[in-house]
């Protein structure tokens, strides 16, 4: 925590990106995380099985920091999938972070709590990522309004759930990262959960996040689709038309509410793919064309700048 506790000291000066290291790592949280695991005896440690980290207790930040002439300013928050009970966080995390920083991009993996926590405690640590980084922009030369977030499959749904419920700035805070609002101002959502409702839910993740017989309310507040509303940031959205795991019709009822509220929305769809590809499935296959699609999408809503 001593990097935060040194960002959070002095917001106001900005440091010369050239000094920032390229990349650091930290608690979320100060002290104890709050939220309870649901969990009947001793707790399992973290770890890792098959390459996905599991078992999470303590939240971390991951930031990786562009560097050089290309450096935008703008940052994204990077939520991996594993449907809330693990995180592919190598190839939907540390892989996505140096894609963005190659091109001038601030990336902050995000390690957050899943399976055994319930909601709201991922949505706390999404909504305390987001502020965390709005709040040590200057300290990190960061413009404190582009900062975003990326989510994939469960991330998705994750990030969805920043980008329609915002924890709002608390000026008399004695936290003073929650002095900043987490609403971000921008989110990408690439093969996402959206609905946790039948017929297009991912029974997985919803039986992980809620249990396995959730209130219904609890079921439509955390249906993404259905809590879009003027608030909500321009969104870019990616899906394949033969993923199995999460159907396509997750983003489309995403995309159809953005433009019911006037929302700038974006979905860019491949015939194939499947899920979990991360940054594509290699050179040649369509899905590989989507970080691009992704790069022009922020110069076009002025994200970063043209030339990038």
């Amino acid at each position: 925590m001593a990097l935060l506790l040194i960002g959070c000291a002095s917001p106001v000066l900005a440091v010369d990106p050239a000094e920032l290291p390229d990349a650091e790592k930290f608690d979320l949280w100060p002290g104890d995380p709050p939220g309870e695991a649901v969990f009947e005896g001793e707790l399992p440690e973290t770890s890792r099985r098959n390459g996905r980290l599991q078992f999470v207790h303590v939240p971390t930040l991951e930031v990786f920091h562009a560097k050089g002439e290309n450096r935008t300013g703008a940052a994204v928050v990077i939520c991996p999938g594993g449907g809330y009970r693990v995180l592919a966080d190598g190839h939907e995390g540390t892989a996505v972070a140096q894609w963005l920083n190659a091109n001038g991009i601030t990336a902050a993996v995000l390690r957050y709590r899943m399976y055994p926590y319930r909601h709201p405690v991922p949505m706390r640590d999404v909504q305390r990522a987001i502020k965390t980084v709005r709040y040590n922009a200057h300290a990190w030369a960061l413009d404190p309004d582009r900062i975003g977030v990326l989510g994939f499959s469960a991330g998705g749904h994750l990030a969805s759930t920043a980008a329609v419920h915002h924890a709002q700035a608390d000026p008399d805070a004695m936290d003073p990262v929650a002095r900043v609002t987490s609403r971000p101002d921008f989110a990408v959502l690439v093969y996402p959960v959206i609905t946790l409702q039948a017929p297009h839910l991912h029974k997985g993740s919803r039986n992980n996040l809620l249990g396995p017989d959730p209130d219904p309310a609890l079921v439509d507040l955390l249906s993404s689709e259905k809590q879009v509303n003027e608030t909500t940031p321009p969104t870019f959205l990616v899906h394949s038309r033969d993923d199995k795991a999460v159907k396509i019709e997750n983003s489309a009822m995403f995309l159809a509410a953005l433009k019911k509220h006037a929302v700038p929305g974006e979905l860019s769809i491949y015939e194939t793919g499947g899920h979990g590809y991360g940054l594509g499935r290699g050179e040649g296959h369509e899905t590989a064309a989507w970080p691009g699609a992704c790069i022009k999408w922020f110069a076009e809503r002025d994200i970063i700048p043209a030339s990038q």
